[in-house]
Order: structure tokens, then C-alpha cells, then sequence
């Protein structure tokens, strides 16, 4: 039976860095438990799905100082990794870690493949040692190990349940108001675990805001990008009005800043993404304080957050080629805010029609720092969404916007899986151009 805190359990957990080289890092990591000689490894060798390859290409690894792709994280999961964080399976690396990681790539000891035709999450890890080969295979949700196998003999293989996991690991009601009405089961328990939530991605959204010369300083990351900090100085010089909405998404921006650089802090995730997480708590948790809610009405409001994010995430799929930040969470992000200001279902119906009308579209090109843009806009868009619909705003069926919104939330569901069905094979086509190495002649 369906109930919160097994849904949160399974959708919302920390999470050190991109989520997909974390799920790299994990199934290398796990593979190397097996071997008994793990210090004389000779190779790694990954294949994952085109999702997992598209969203790891060029992306921060954290405590790398700016090191990034699936590669990289790959060879560390091997040289430091430790399968028992799960996706914070790199919290322990060090800088001497990471150039021996880089050697790794450089000397091709660890490599990535891409096998285009499968999608969602899908990583298979092989290591090689000089006697032996262990195997290890993630599917369905990024810290979902399903099989493990030393020298052709499984060791560990998940129930069948577990291995088909698709999204979430209890099955959600079929309606978006049976799976709401689960928030209402919070106790003190799941109360304490969403604010812990907030604390955290708080954490690394003021890590996004400080200065280059703080950054240089401390010596743990290399942002690239700082849009979070523009805006909020956009708004310091006048450029931008300093109110709720640009208040949300410089917050959320700077999150997504931090972590797609690469930061060593962990964040809160949601529906298998930190930055679903980022934007599904940070905007309910800053207008929660502004409209000065009690903690406990802020953890509700993240509970119905976080439900809506996973109910639409289901039918867009694990991974995608939309950007699920803003379709998800963005969705997730207007409910929690409609629901945090007094709306009823109908109303949080309303706000997520009227995100998906807006963002439906919105693609998803790998993980990197640009996508402090898509979080930064999705959290705002949904504050927007939210008080629109307390205002009586609620869209006709038109374009993709059915009847009801299960219906919208099929429509774009049946878009993104089957209408964009050669997306992702173009993205990575066009980033594999751009990172193929030039040539010696």
C-alpha cells in the first residue's frame, strides 16, 4: 500500500554531486567490493544508456576542482569509492585521488561507452584485474543495483520487483489528489527528514553566492558559472526588482551553480536528480519563511512537493529529453507553493497545468552549468504558477492541456517518450563533436 514515508524513503535522498556520474561511481565501486586484489586493477570499462552518457558528459565531479565527466567519476569510484554511501560514493576523495583518477582517463585505464539504443538509467561497470573480472549493474533508478557478478558467478541479483524499478519504487495512485492526500500522513519523523532537506540544499545554494576569491580560497570546487550571484547583484544595483520571484530563482540558481560546478556538499534529491531536489524544496522553503509558516507546515508542503514531482516524473520517465527539473519538479515546486498558501487540489491541479503549459518543452542537453538557467527559471515560474492559480487562473483544454490533469500529464508524457523518441541520439551527436579529440594529421 502507498504511504509517505517509504515514498520518501526511495524518492528523496542525498545525493553528492550529478546524480548520473554518481551512478557511474557507484556501480564501479560496488564491482571493486568483489575483487580481492582491487589494488592492482588494470582497467574499468563502462557501458551506459544515452541518458546516463548525455547527462554525465560535462559535468562537475565534486572535490575535483573542476574535473569533470563520467570517466572521471568512473575511475574514482575504483581508486576511492565506496559502494556503502551510495550516491555519495566519492565523499571521501582527495586531490591525490583525483590525478590519479585523471591518469586513469588520460592513460584510457578507465573508459566509457555509450550504447545509444537504450535510455533511462543504465550503467554496466567491469573491472579487470589481473585475475579476475567483477561486474556490476545499476537499471531502472540511479542507485538501483540489480546484479553483481565476480568471474561469471552472480554473488548478488535484486528481486525481480526491484530490478524492473522505473521511477519510483512503490507503485503512486493513478490520480494526482490520491497520491497528495499521502502528505497528510507526515509524522515527526518525515517532518524532521524534509527540513533536513531544506538545511541542506540551503547549504550549497550560499556556497553558489560566494565570491571568486572565497572559492579560490577554500580550495574545494571551481564554479564555472554564477548566475545565482548575477541576479542577486542584478537586484542589489536595481536591475531586477528584489521580490519573491527573483528571490526564489537566484536562490535556486546559485544551488545548481554549486553543484553542476562540482562542490564537495551533498544535496537533497528528488525523483533521482539533486537538482529536481534543489528545485522542489528550495522555492516552497523560501516562501515558507517569507510568509513566516511553522516548520511544520513547510514539511508539508515539501511532502506535497515532492509527491507532485515524482507523480509527473513517472510519466516523463527516469531520465528524459525534457529537462525534469522543469517539467517535474518545476510542477512539484507550483503544488507545494499552492498547497503552502492556503490552495485546495483543484488549485494545485491548476498551478501544474499551467507549469507544464509553460515548460513542456523545455530540453534537456546534459548536465553542466547552464542548467542553473532551467532551475532558476522553473522555480520562479512555478511561484508564478502558484499564485495565478490561487487568483482562479485554470487553463481550457488547449495544445497539450487535457481535460483533466492526469490526462496533461499523459500528453506529455506520450510526447516525450515516444514524439522525441531520436532527441537524445541528436544531443549527444552534437556533443560528442564538440569533445571529439582533434586530429594528430
Amino acid at each position: 500500500m502507498f504511504n509517505l514515508k517509504t515514498f520518501l524513503k526511495q524518492e528523496v535522498k542525498p545525493a553528492l554531486g550529478c546524480t548520473e556520474p554518481g551512478a557511474v561511481a557507484l556501480a564501479v565501486a560496488r564491482a571493486c567490493e568483489e575483487l580481492s586484489d582491487r589494488g592492482d586493477i588494470a582497467s574499468v570499462r563502462v557501458i551506459v544508456s544515452g541518458s546516463i552518457y548525455k547527462n554525465g558528459m560535462a559535468v562537475g565531479i565534486p572535490g575535483t576542482r573542476g574535473a569533470r565527466g563520467n570517466a572521471i567519476a568512473a575511475a574514482l569510484g575504483a581508486i576511492c569509492g565506496k559502494a556503502v554511501n551510495s550516491l555519495e560514493v566519492l565523499k571521501d576523495s582527495t586531490g591525490e585521488d583525483v590525478k590519479k583518477a585523471e591518469q586513469w582517463v588520460r592513460d584510457e585505464r578507465a573508459t566509457i561507452y555509450c550504447d545509444p539504443d537504450r535510455s533511462g538509467v543504465y550503467v554496466m561497470a567491469t573491472v579487470f584485474t589481473p585475475t579476475h573480472k567483477s561486474v556490476c549493474l545499476i537499471e531502472g533508478s540511479h542507485a538501483n543495483i540489480v546484479k553483481v557478478a565476480l568471474d561469471g558467478e552472480v554473488v548478488f541479483e535484486a528481486s525481480r520487483e526491484k530490478a524492473d524499478e522505473k521511477g519510483p519504487a512503490n507503485e503512486l495512485p493513478d490520480t494526482l489528489a490520491e497520491t497528495l492526500a499521502a502528505a497528510d500522513q507526515m509524522d515527526d519523523e518525515d517532518e524532521a527528514f524534509l527540513l533536513e532537506g531544506v538545511a541542506m540544499n540551503m547549504a550549497i545554494s550560499d556556497s553558489g553566492f560566494k565570491s571568486q576569491e572565497d572559492c579560490a580560497a577554500c580550495g574545494e570546487c571551481a564554479q564555472g558559472s554564477r548566475f545565482g550571484r548575477s541576479l542577486r547583484k542584478f537586484m542589489d544595483d536595481g536591475l531586477l526588482a528584489r521580490d519573491m520571484a527573483g528571490e526564489i530563482r537566484s536562490v535556486a540558481s546559485a544551488a545548481a551553480d554549486a553543484r553542476m560546478s562540482g562542490v564537495l556538499l551533498p544535496v537533497m534529491s528528488s525523483a533521482g536528480s539533486g537538482n529536481h531536489g534543489i528545485t522542489a524544496i528550495l522555492p516552497v522553503a523560501i516562501l515558507g519563511e517569507a510568509l513566516e509558516k511553522s516548520p511544520r507546515e513547510i514539511a508539508q508542503a515539501l511532502a506535497v512537493s515532492h509527491l507532485a514531482t515524482s507523480y509527473v516524473k513517472r510519466s516523463i520517465g527516469r531520465l528524459s529529453p525534457v529537462c525534469g527539473c522543469a517539467v517535474a519538479a518545476g510542477s512539484g515546486a507550483a503544488a507545494g507553493m499552492t498547497s503552502l498558501m492556503g490552495g485546495d487540489v483543484r488549485e494545485i491541479e491548476s498551478a501544474i497545468g499551467l507549469m507544464l503549459a509553460n515548460l513542456a518543452g523545455m530540453l534537456c542537453d546534459g548536465a553542466k552549468e547552464s542548467c542553473a538557467l532551467k532551475v532558476g527559471s522553473a522555480a520562479a515560474e512555478a511561484y508564478l504558477a502558484a499564485n495565478w492559480a490561487l487568483s482562479g487562473d485554470v487553463l481550457a483544454p488547449q495544445g497539450l492541456v487535457g481535460e483533466t490533469i492526469e490526462e496533461t500529464v499523459r500528453n506529455i508524457g506520450l510526447i516525450n517518450r515516444d514524439g522525441m523518441k531520436t532527441v537524445d541520439r541528436l544531443i549527444i551527436g552534437i556533443l560528442d563533436e564538440r569533445h571529439r579529440p582533434a586530429s594528430v594529421f
